[in-house]
């Protein structure tokens, strides 16, 4: 059973190793992530390439630095998640990766996916934990900070925000189209016929209904099956088939499906991730320690920051109310919602040209 009044006792102490391997795992899959992005020439093909970027509306102040100032503060960000996953100058790199990574998405709304929102969420919550109070470099620069028991709030807070972009995800997809018709679904699985094994069944139109209505379920239920101790292994063996199933169909997303997998790891126990750790170079597990990081007392001022983050959360995906119309044409209120894949559309545009001499029209395609 979900112990109710575990979750909500924030001030509770708790083993600080979740949040450690949570460090770890978030700064490493950043590196890699945001080397890859440099390797594969996006950076120049994305930021400095381009004359023209569509900007978010109040960012418009939000612009590429130049080829020499994207390729540095790329650099920098990078350096940022390393030294992030090694607990070195951690609240330093942590600030410096949330701004550093926000500004680069903020730069072209075009670029926009929700796994990069959440990853700038993320980066913004882990400046207030104490994720380098265990098996980190500031621990060993700075034996003081060791601890190996946080206020369970600390560890909440990431648990909860994986539990907005799966609850909002499973209500997003609670319409006529997702549900009825099984769209898109049954526009995008036909195209991946080319898969060996499983790609002559995804023309038939059951399979396109399992795919949607088992997302629709995974994404409601999956964080109440995680919450609970007895089905959380089952729960996070589901974790990993959805994920890599959707990394394998659609490509596309991106690092969405690895960053919620090793995310997800954050509701396993103190315990289970003492082990984990366990198989790292020159961990060991200690039962003293010289004091909670964060003395365990009430806090009224870090109640109000946590519950003005906590509305803001489930408020901003529902924005969309508020605004005429349907969502999925005019799409205001759709960015910043957990509206995971929801949608196929496609668009074609030609220019009429006149010549001013003679008068003559003719078209051009703006694909060629």
């Amino acid at each position: 059973m979900i112990n109710i009044r575990n979750i909500f006792n924030p001030f509770k102490l708790v083993s600080v190793t979740p949040l450690v391997t949570f460090r770890i795992v978030f700064g490493l899959l950043m590196f890699l992530s945001l080397i890859r992005f440099w390797w594969r020439g996006w950076i120049d093909a994305v930021y400095i390439q381009p004359k023209f970027h569509f900007t978010y509306q109040g960012f418009e102040w939000v612009q590429p630095l130049g080829a020499a100032g994207m390729y540095l503060l790329f650099a920098v960000v990078i350096i940022a998640a390393l030294f992030i996953a090694l607990g070195l100058f951690y609240r330093i790199a942590a600030i410096i990766f949330f701004i550093g990574f926000t500004y680069i998405e903020l730069i072209d709304i075009t670029t926009y996916l929700n796994h990069y929102y959440f990853i700038s969420l993320v980066a913004f919550i882990m400046i207030w934990l104490p994720a380098n109070a265990y098996y980190s470099l500031d621990v060993y620069r700075k034996p003081s900070l060791k601890t190996k028991t946080v206020p369970a709030w600390t560890i909440g807070i990431i648990r909860f925000q994986l539990a907005i972009v799966y609850v909002f995800a499973g209500l997003a997809k609670i319409n006529y189209d997702w549900l009825i018709e099984a769209q898109p679904m049954r526009i995008w699985l036909p195209a991946k016929s080319h898969l060996p094994l499983i790609g002559k069944f995804l023309y038939q139109e059951w399979v396109a209904y399992l795919f949607s209505w088992f997302g629709a379920v995974y994404d409601l239920f999956i964080v109440f099956f995680l919450l609970n101790k007895k089905t959380r292994p089952v729960a996070y063996l589901f974790v990993i088939i959805f994920h890599a199933a959707t990394a394998i169909f659609f490509p596309g997303i991106g690092m969405f499906p690895y960053v919620m997998i090793v995310s997800t790891l954050i509701f396993f126990s103190g315990e289970f991730h003492d082990k984990l750790l366990s198989f790292l170079p020159f961990y060991k597990e200690q039962d003293n320690f010289t004091g909670p990081y964060i003395q365990p007392v009430f806090n009224r001022s870090l109640i109000i920051a946590i519950a003005v983050y906590a509305i803001a959360q489930v408020l901003i995906p529902l924005r969309f109310i508020v605004y005429p119309g349907h969502l999925f044409w005019h799409e205001e209120g759709y960015r910043f919602s957990w509206r995971v894949m929801l949608m196929e559309k496609a668009g074609a545009a030609y220019f009429t040209i006149k010549e001013k001499g003679t008068g003559h029209r003719y078209e051009v395609n703006n694909a060629e």
